[in-house]
C-alpha cells in the first residue's frame, strides 16, 4: 500500500510536469542564460589561475549551472504542497490509510525526476561546450543528481508544509534560494574569498553537491585538479546525510499536518 501511494503521488506529480510546458521553457532558460551570455560574457574577461589548456569560466560554471537547476527544479517542485492544499487534494490525501511518509516520499520523487529531466538536457550542451562525457560520467552524475535533487525537494517539501499560502512560499523560497546558489561555488570557487563567506560555502550543503559534479566531470582532466575543494567520498557523504535528514524533515512536517 505504501509503495503504490509512493508511485500514485509521484505519477501524477510527473503528468503534470510535462503538461506545464511553460514551466519546463523556464525553468530551462534561466540556467541557460547564465551559462550562455553570463558564463560567455564572464569568460572573455577572467583567467582561471593554474587552469589547463582550453580550461575556461564556461567550463567552471557548467557544474553550478547543473546544480542550479537542480535547486531552482526542486525547490519549487514543492510548490505543489501549497497548491493541493488550496484546492482540498491534500486533505483527502492526508486521511487517506496510507503513511504520511509515503506522500512525502511520492512527491520528493516527483521533484527529482523533474530535475533530472532537465538536468539530461543540460548535460546534452557538454560536448558543444568542450566538455566530453563518457557513459560512465554520465552515470556517476545520475547518481549524484538523484541525491542532490530528492534532497533539495524533501527541503522544499518541509518548507512548503508549514506555510499556508503561494505568496509566503515564494517569498521563502526566494529568500532562501539565491543565496544557496551564490554561496555554493557555482559562480567562483572557495578559496580566496573573505573569511566569512567561505564559513558560509563551508555550512552549504549545496556547495558539496557542486563539488561532486566537478569531481565527477574533471576527474580526468589533466591539471584541474584545483577546481574541486573536497574529495568526491567527502562530498558523496554530505550529500548522502543532508538527503536522509531532509527527506526525514519533509516525512515529519507532512506528518505534524492537521
Amino acid at each position: 500500500m505504501s509503495i503504490r501511494a509512493v508511485y500514485t503521488i509521484w505519477l501524477r506529480d510527473v503528468i503534470r510536469f510535462f503538461r506545464e510546458r511553460t514551466r519546463i521553457a523556464a525553468m530551462l532558460g534561466q540556467p541557460l542564460l547564465y551559462l550562455l551570455v553570463v558564463g560567455n560574457g564572464l569568460a572573455a574577461t577572467l583567467i582561471m589561475p593554474g587552469a589547463p589548456e582550453g580550461f575556461n569560466y564556461v567550463h567552471f560554471m557548467f557544474p553550478g549551472i547543473i546544480g542550479m537547476s537542480v535547486l531552482f527544479t526542486s525547490i519549487y517542485s514543492a510548490i505543489s504542497i501549497v497548491w493541493d492544499r488550496e484546492f482540498g487534494f491534500l486533505k483527502e490525501v492526508l486521511v487517506a490509510p496510507v503513511p504520511r511518509w509515503s506522500v512525502a516520499v511520492g512527491k520528493a520523487m516527483g521533484g527529482t525526476t523533474a530535475s533530472l529531466v532537465q538536468c539530461a538536457v543540460l548535460l546534452l550542451l557538454a560536448p558543444l561546450i568542450g566538455i566530453p562525457l563518457t557513459f560512465s560520467t554520465v552515470l556517476k552524475l545520475a547518481g549524484v543528481l538523484f541525491l542532490l535533487a530528492f534532497a533539495l525537494t524533501s527541503l522544499g517539501i518541509a518548507i512548503a508544509s508549514r506555510i499556508d499560502t503561494m505568496e509566503g512560499f515564494q517569498i521563502v523560497m526566494n529568500f532562501l534560494i539565491m543565496p544557496l546558489f551564490f554561496l555554493s561555488g557555482a559562480m567562483f570557487p572557495l578559496h580566496g574569498v573573505p573569511g566569512w563567506m567561505e564559513v558560509l560555502m563551508r555550512l552549504n550543503p549545496l556547495t558539496y553537491g557542486v563539488d561532486a559534479l566537478r569531481n565527477i566531470i574533471y576527474t580526468d582532466m589533466p591539471g584541474a585538479g584545483h577546481m574541486v575543494q573536497f574529495t568526491l567520498a567527502q562530498d558523496l557523504l554530505v550529500v548522502a546525510v543532508m538527503a536522509a535528514l531532509f527527506a526525514g524533515a519533509g516525512a515529519l512536517a507532512l506528518s505534524r499536518r492537521e
